[in-house]
Order: C-alpha cells, then sequence, then structure tokens
C-alpha cells in the first residue's frame, strides 16, 4: 500500500479530516431557495485546508444532478476561461446551439448559421447563464489561491453583475488572509466584503488520533501523542502521517521529530516568517525565548503600550500564527513553531 499521507499542496489527500460543519453550512446555504448568500470566501494560514475543503464542496455539488462546478485559475483571462469551461461541456453546448448562440467572433467554438455572433465575453457568458437558469441548473465556480491582481478584480466585478441579474450563480474563493482582506477591500468589490468569510482553524484532535490509530495500528495512547503534536493543524497532520508512514519500521516518534520541524519549516514556516514585520518577529521571538504566555509579561518584555499591542495581536491572529482565545493570553497555534522561531532568531 502506497503512503496515504501528501505533502503536495493544491490536491485533496487520500487522508484528510473532514470539516462537516463548514461544509454542511455553505451546502445547505447554496441549496436554498433563495440562498442568503451566493459566495463565500475561505480563508487560514497556509496548510490550513482550504483547498481541500473547497475540493470536498466542488465534489458534492458536482455529484447533483442540478449543479455545474468550474474551476478557475487567477492567472488567465477568468471570464474567456469560464466561457470556454461552460463550452466544453457537451451537454451545454447542445442546449447553447439550440437558443442560437453564435460565439464564433470570442473564438469558443460555437458557430450557428443565421445568428449574429457575439462579440462581448461578458454579453455571452450573460446569454449562457440565461440558457443555464432555464435548464434549471445551478452554476458553482471555484477559485484556489484568490488574490487582489486585475484578472480576479475583472471577474469578481462581473460576477456581481450575474447575481444582480438573478442567475443561478455561486462563488466559493480560497486564499490567506492578507489576499482576502486586500481583494474584499477594493471599493468596486464591496460584495466580497459582505460575503460571509470563514477562517479554517485547527481540526479536531481526536478525530486525528482516531485516523492515526487507524492507520498505523497504534496505540490510542501513542496515536493521541501524535496528534498532540500536530496540534490539529491540517498540513503538520499529513506531514507527521506522510513521514510515520516511510520510517515507522526503523525510527522511533522522537525520531521523526528533527525531519517533522525540517518540512514544517520548508514548506510552511518559512514563508510565514518572511511574511511578518520586524515588530511581528520580535512579538514572537520573545514568546518563544521566554514561554511566557500572559498578554501583560510579553507586552512588558517588548516594552510595547496595550493599545499598540492589541494590533499586533490581532494581526499575529489573522495570520494563524498565535491563539488568542484565552482571556488575558496568547500561546502559539501552530505546531513547534516556537522551535523554529528559536532557530531563526538564536
Amino acid at each position: 500500500m502506497s503512503n496515504p499521507f501528501t505533502i503536495s499542496f493544491g490536491r485533496q489527500p487520500a487522508q484528510f479530516i473532514s470539516r462537516p460543519v463548514e461544509t454542511n453550512e455553505i451546502i445547505e446555504n447554496f441549496e436554498q431557495e433563495p440562498p442568503s448568500s451566493q459566495v463565500y470566501m475561505l480563508t487560514g494560514v497556509r496548510g490550513s485546508g482550504k483547498t481541500v475543503l473547497m475540493t470536498d464542496i466542488a465534489k458534492e455539488l458536482a455529484k447533483r444532478e442540478n449543479w455545474l462546478v468550474v474551476e478557475l485559475s487567477t492567472e488567465r483571462d477568468m471570464l474567456t476561461s469560464l466561457a470556454a469551461k461552460l463550452c466544453s461541456r457537451p451537454e451545454l453546448f447542445a442546449l447553447f446551439v439550440e437558443a442560437k448562440l453564435n460565439f464564433s467572433l470570442l473564438g469558443i467554438g460555437i458557430e450557428v448559421k443565421n445568428a449574429a455572433p457575439i462579440s462581448d465575453i461578458e454579453t455571452a457568458l450573460s446569454r449562457m447563464l440565461g440558457v443555464i437558469r432555464s435548464a434549471g441548473k445551478k452554476l458553482l465556480v471555484t477559485v484556489d489561491e484568490a488574490a487582489n491582481n486585475p484578472n480576479v478584480r475583472v471577474f469578481a466585478s462581473t460576477f456581481q453583475i450575474f447575481m444582480r441579474q438573478e442567475y443561478p450563480v455561486f462563488l466559493l474563493m480560497t486564499g490567506i488572509y492578507d489576499n482576502i482582506h486586500n481583494l474584499q477591500n477594493e471599493k468596486t468589490l464591496t460584495f466580497l466584503y459582505r460575503a460571509p468569510k470563514i477562517t479554517l482553524g485547527a481540526l479536531n484532535l481526536t478525530s486525528i488520533r482516531l485516523q492515526y490509530a487507524k492507520i498505523f495500528g497504534i496505540s490510542m495512547k501513542e496515536a493521541g501523542r501524535m496528534a498532540d503534536l500536530t496540534m490539529g493543524y491540517p498540513f503538520a497532520f499529513q506531514v507527521l502521517g506522510y513521514l510515520y508512514w516511510n520510517s515507522r519500521d526503523a525510527k522511533t516518534l522522537d525520531e521523526v521529530l528533527p525531519e517533522y520541524d525540517r518540512y514544517l519549516e520548508e514548506y510552511v514556516y518559512s514563508k510565514i516568517w518572511s511574511e511578518l514585520s520586524e515588530t511581528d518577529k520580535q512579538i514572537v521571538a520573545v514568546m518563544a525565548a521566554t514561554g511566557k504566555t500572559k498578554v501583560g509579561e510579553i507586552r512588558e518584555e517588548v516594552a510595547m503600550k496595550p493599545e499598540k499591542f492589541s494590533v499586533y495581536r490581532e494581526r499575529l491572529k489573522r495570520k494563524g500564527v498565535i491563539d488568542t482565545s484565552r482571556y488575558g493570553a496568547v500561546t502559539f497555534a501552530l505546531p513547534r513553531f516556537d522551535v523554529f522561531v528559536r532557530m531563526m532568531t538564536e
């Protein structure tokens, strides 16, 4: 049997912990008549499972007869790409021809005699969506790793028009906090600011423990220790499982830890560190070096006034670096991030 875990981003692993609450919330809302929102934003730190959740939802809706699912890349003209992908579906192609939609001037493969060609991509998509609506179908568009670039801005602006025209279109986007925040604050895209945003946190540790115990045939105590080492961080669940699978006959769990730290550093933590400001780094360096968790004590160490410290605490929380759920305290939200920080600052 091949390794059931993966360290590759962007694809759904063979073994993963589902998020039923978030999945059901989005699917049930999209299925409502009328839906309370046609757009959801999934955000969280790198490796938090945004792509996995989006893929899980897309696969579930794609199984349903009245749903169409299209994935778009932010590196291409998203409107043209959407039109081309819709036309490439045989069942839709037949409907577009029947509706006498002539897209020959757009180069997407439909030419109908005695029908005026459509030369504007927005008009073409509007006509397509009209046909989709008449056929009783809904369209979900998924966009992974959205960023505030021209392709996304043009697409989102046009998508907003389609929603106002009451077409059955739905949008599911993922992105790290800074990218989603920047996109939502575009003056012309206020509808994204109002869209529900789900920030993905830690996975259920009991679920992780049960998966490890089942896959490796180990005791619940040992599986619990492995789960604790992940702190519920989805990418850490994959990395630790991947490494333990490859070396379980040759190494103990403790012997795997240095390699575990290296993978977390190379795949995620170095990138997170590079995106922190100098003040962010100063705060987490104090936390890592002293082990202190009380806000007042950390603030004294960095000689910072309460109002200023609150700003940076919120920044680090949104970046997924720290946990602020305990009143008056902050702790690291990522497994062995303190080990990484000490290595970077000592």
